[in-house]
């Protein structure tokens, strides 16, 4: 342009672009200008150093902050801020000796750097750290009240790492200290005590809010409602909602697909269908998950029609059906024994973007195993292989299981050596299921030496181990040996004299 922009101008463009998170551009462009001659001010120069830290380049953020000082300005707090930000983003002690370095330079710190740091730290696990940064907040150098915010990031650390006790004194402090908890933080510390089994400390949580005239939130109910029906308790549950169409909370998907789940987990499905069309009644939306609850249910209770009817009306109304329908209905039909089904399905998942993963996988090598298909099974075990798809200890656990069943035990034994070989951590399940196939076979004497085995790998052998060599011994009329084997079953204290 001719006369050439102001340099308020170009910070309009680079403010936009930062805002809109193009900071590679912002960076570019200033560098342009630069070349053309323009003279940054202060707020051309906290745009960049904003920009630096986001694209992780702190040495040239760094370096746009001398400029301040070359170019006669002052760095303020924004600037500190926005520097403490971007170490915290890469690395969190290098952001605890910039602060250090602050105070000792004398610049005046506030409670927003101070939150910047403890969420950094709470962010990375830091938790602890972040609770004694917030002891020395106040005293000697640091004159800065911890505010609500700071308060809130390290109760919600506190839980996350499942010290739900600690989080709570320290909740107690806050309100000791003049700051009222709000919302919240209640739902924190609800969360934490549920995710840690202290449902009777999250219900006394939910009546002390009540009490002090706070209004519980629909997510305040829902966690404690979730929680109960995870563990079955489902009359607790009840008792929740109750209480919130009290509170006239009125409940959303989430809270219904909770109580559906808790139903379903006592194989309960008529209940839950009843919640589930209470939904309907309700106007909300129904998702994914409700629906896989449901289908999941079906399933279990081997009504895989059922869930087949649910599955199409998913369908007919738009609904994308995910990895968990996809799996729960496989898993349903290969109980039911219908695996040509079971093929459309996985043709199917492949189609619509979810390729099956070793858990949907898992599903069908065991229907195989069970149905005698070992053919096909060896054929899928080699697939998901050549597919690059890690076999668990689960899926070599299934093969060499139908293998031995089948009779087809150097097989079996084949991949048991190829998994010691390679340095799998092979179990005790494992180890069992080979004893098994070679007791089944009459194989007494190697039955003996993998028992041996078994203790040079450090794997201690259990009742199953000694019951099944037991059995075959006295089968064989190997009665002495037995005799041997039950003893040491005793000593061992697997076995009660």
């Amino acid at each position: 342009m001719t006369p050439p922009p102001s340099i308020i101008e170009i910070n309009k463009i680079l403010g936009s672009l930062a805002k809109t998170k193009h900071h590679t551009t912002a960076i570019s462009l200033y560098a342009q200008a630069e070349l053309k001659g323009f003279k940054p001010s202060f707020v051309t120069l906290n745009i960049l150093i904003n920009c630096y830290c986001q694209v992780g380049d702190i040495n040239s953020a760094f370096s746009s902050s001398g400029k301040i000082f070359k170019w006669g300005y002052r760095p303020n707090t924004v600037t500190m801020n926005t520097l403490m930000k971007g170490l915290c983003m890469k690395d969190v002690g290098q952001a605890l000796d910039f602060h250090d370095d602050l105070l000792t330079k004398g610049f005046c710190l506030s409670s927003v750097t101070y939150g910047i740091i403890v969420n950094g730290l709470c962010k990375t696990g830091q938790t602890r750290c972040a609770v004694k940064l917030l002891q020395m907040m106040g005293r000697q150098r640091i004159k800065i009240k911890p505010d609500l915010f700071i308060y809130t990031t390290v109760i919600d650390g506190l839980c996350k790492e499942g010290l739900v006790s600690q989080a709570s004194e320290l909740c107690s402090q806050m309100i000791s200290q003049g700051i009222s908890p709000d919302i919240v933080i209640y739902n924190t510390l609800i969360h934490g005590f549920s995710n840690t089994n202290q449902l009777h400390q999250a219900l006394r949580m939910l009546n002390k809010i009540v009490i002090k005239d706070i209004t519980p939130t629909r997510h305040t109910f829902s966690i404690i409602i979730d929680a109960f029906c995870k563990r079955g308790r489902i009359i607790e549950a009840e008792a929740v909602f109750a209480k919130m169409m009290k509170c006239c909370v009125k409940p959303d998907v989430i809270t219904f697909s909770s109580l559906m789940n808790g139903y379903c987990m006592r194989n309960d499905v008529n209940e839950s269908i009843a919640v589930f069309n209470k939904m309907i009644k309700a106007d909300l939306t129904l998702d994914v998950r409700g629906y896989n609850i449901l289908i999941n249910a079906y399933c279990k209770l081997k009504m895989v029609d059922e869930a087949l009817d649910l599955f199409k009306e998913m369908r007919c109304k738009n609904l994308q059906p995910d990895i968990v329908t996809y799996s729960s209905l496989i898993d349903g039909l290969c109980k039911a024994k219908r695996m040509s089904y079971v093929k459309d399905f996985v043709y199917e998942m492949r189609r619509n973007g979810h390729a099956p993963n070793i858990i949907t996988y898992n599903i069908i090598l065991d229907a195989f195993c069970k149905m005698r298909h070992l053919d096909e099974a060896i054929a899928l075990y080699q697939h998901i292989v050549n597919e690059g798809i890690q076999p668990t200890m689960h899926s070599h656990n299934i093969l060499i299981d139908g293998l031995c069943k089948e009779g087809r035990l150097k097989l079996a034994q084949d991949i048991f050596e190829f998994l010691l070989t390679k340095g799998h951590h092979v179990d005790i399940y494992t180890y069992n299921i080979m004893m098994n196939g070679l007791c089944k076979e009459g194989l007494f004497d190697e039955a003996l030496a993998l028992l041996s085995k078994m203790k040079e790998n450090g794997c201690l052998p259990n009742l199953v181990t000694f019951t099944t060599l037991v059995g075959a011994l006295l089968m064989k009329n190997q009665n002495d040996k037995s005799e041997i084997l039950v003893h040491v079953m005793i000593d061992t204290g697997l076995l009660k004299q």
